[in-house]
């Protein structure tokens, strides 16, 4: 029996208690860690969304073998605080059995006390019985004294013969009284031993119902550590092999960083000659004026002389009266950097920030020229603002932008703003499609070495990129 066992394991943890009523003490307490894990699990998710935005560009067997050795660590983080929780059961569930055998030692002892102060007045009650007959038959061959009242003889269990035969003589035996009175006060004193002796085995009952329980608390408690212990060992096992397997793949991911950055490089300079074309065509324009501009003045200089030389002797003509003043200029479009909008609704939730990082395979660092967003695959993304599509590049050739859109929100203001969109699943736009802002322009994807569907979004001014987030709009 479960019972026994649990007994016979800590015998020794008996404890010595007096007197019958044993408090019953709470269960141990063990330290709640739910909220911990939950908070470990969330922070996890989150780590890993980040690491798979930093493996842009790597070779799809190469994300994963990393992104399943970042499992690992973070589910071996997460077993470590398992066990922890389970070994803190396990010694609750402990200390709950030492405490649970203490108790029941001493109710035991208590009962076998009680069963012995039983007898011990039982043994007495039949000694005083023996004398009480003797004392009858002697006041019976004497005369008979005072027995007392008839109820009494019938108590201590005599014989209605022996009652009937006695009743002339009861005043014979008065002096005798103090033999029923003991009689009395021992019957008295079992009866409350008795009760004494139930209630504390319906204590032991009840304690070794929870030694059981006990039992089976710790037996589980004693699985769970070791399962959380088998695991662990298994992903230290998976860890290493990872890690060799990781290692073995640098060179891979070395070439694949290199690849990139050619293929950022690319689109830099492309972006660069849209900026010199823009530049160009603003300064042709200007130079257009300025010319259309020189040859009216040079043309009413030529009509004025012209006025004057065939009338010479005419008065000079009255003053003209003053030509009203010319309206002003419309003032100039806010430049996008105060109009642009998300390529997604907000709110935003940014899995990778723009700027430079450290690549997680090689530890290098390297720039990242946008800002990614969480977005589900096949989400609508927009234009930032109102421009031309420059180019819709497929993911075949494009390195790890994949689908890609480009569009020129042209000169505003004497600077250059182009917004670049990656990853896409499908497009919307076709190059030269005049576009306005908050026109759909291409569908939430994973093209281009990524391992999972989200926003790569650039901002470029004047050929440099920045940061998308410091816009007034996100």
């Amino acid at each position: 029996m479960l019972a026994r066992r649990f007994i016979a394991a800590i015998l020794s943890a008996g404890l010595a208690i007096s007197g019958v009523v044993i408090a019953l003490d709470p269960t141990p307490a063990v330290a709640d860690t739910k909220d911990d894990l939950i908070k470990q699990r969330e922070e996890r998710a989150k780590r890993r969304e980040r690491i798979q935005s930093e493996l842009e560009g790597i070779d799809s067997s190469l994300s994963t073998v990393y992104l399943q050795l970042e499992d690992t660590r973070s589910q071996l983080a997460l077993a470590q605080t398992e066990l922890a929780q389970a070994e803190e059961k396990l010694a609750g569930a402990q200390r709950k059995q030492e405490h649970i055998a203490g108790r029941l030692t001493a109710a035991e002892g208590e009962r076998e006390r009680i069963a012995d102060d039983i007898a011990e007045t039982t043994s007495q009650i039949e000694g005083n019985k023996g004398a009480l007959a003797e004392v009858v038959r002697t006041s019976y061959r004497s005369g008979g004294a005072n027995l007392g009242s008839l109820s009494d003889l019938y108590e201590i269990g005599v014989g209605e013969d022996s009652v009937q035969a006695l009743a002339a003589r009861n005043a014979a035996v008065r002096s005798q009284t103090r033999v029923l009175d003991q009689l009395a006060e021992l019957n008295a004193k079992n009866r409350n031993a008795n009760a004494r002796q139930e209630a504390v085995t319906e204590l032991i009952t009840d304690l070794k119902a929870q030694a059981d329980e006990a039992v089976a608390d710790a037996d589980a408690a004693r699985d769970a550590k070791a399962m959380k212990t088998a695991e662990i060992s298994q992903l230290q096992d998976d860890q290493t092999a990872l890690a060799g397997s990781l290692e073995s793949k640098k060179e891979q991911a070395l070439a694949d960083r290199a690849a990139n950055d050619a293929a950022d490089a690319d689109l830099k300079s492309q972006i660069a000659a849209i900026v010199a074309e823009e530049k160009r065509k603003e300064e042709a324009e200007r130079k257009r004026r300025e010319a259309e501009q020189k040859a009216a003045e040079e043309q009413r200089r030529r009509e004025a002389a012209a006025r004057a030389k065939q009338n010479p002797a005419r008065p000079a003509p009255k003053p003209a009266p003053p030509k009203p003043a010319p309206k002003p200029p419309a003032p100039k479009p806010p430049a996008p950097s105060a109009g642009l909008i998300p390529p997604v609704p907000r709110p935003l939730y940014v899995t990778s920030s723009y700027g430079y990082r450290v690549y997680p395979i090689t530890g290098g660092w390297f720039m990242h020229n946008g800002v990614d967003l969480r977005s589900s695959c096949g989400n609508p993304q927009v234009s930032s603002a109102g421009g031309t599509v420059i180019a819709t590049k497929g993911a075949r050739g494009n390195g790890t932008h994949g689908n890609q859109v480009l569009i020129n929100h042209g000169m505003i203001g004497g600077v250059s703003y182009v917004t670049v969109y990656n990853h896409l699943s499908g497009f919307a736009v076709s190059p030269g499609q005049r576009v306005s802002q908050g026109q759909v322009i291409g569908y939430t994807g994973a093209t281009g070495k990524v391992t999972g569907c989200h926003v790569h979004f650039e901002v470029w001014k004047n050929g440099s990129t920045i940061d998308p987030m410091s816009l007034p709009g996100f």
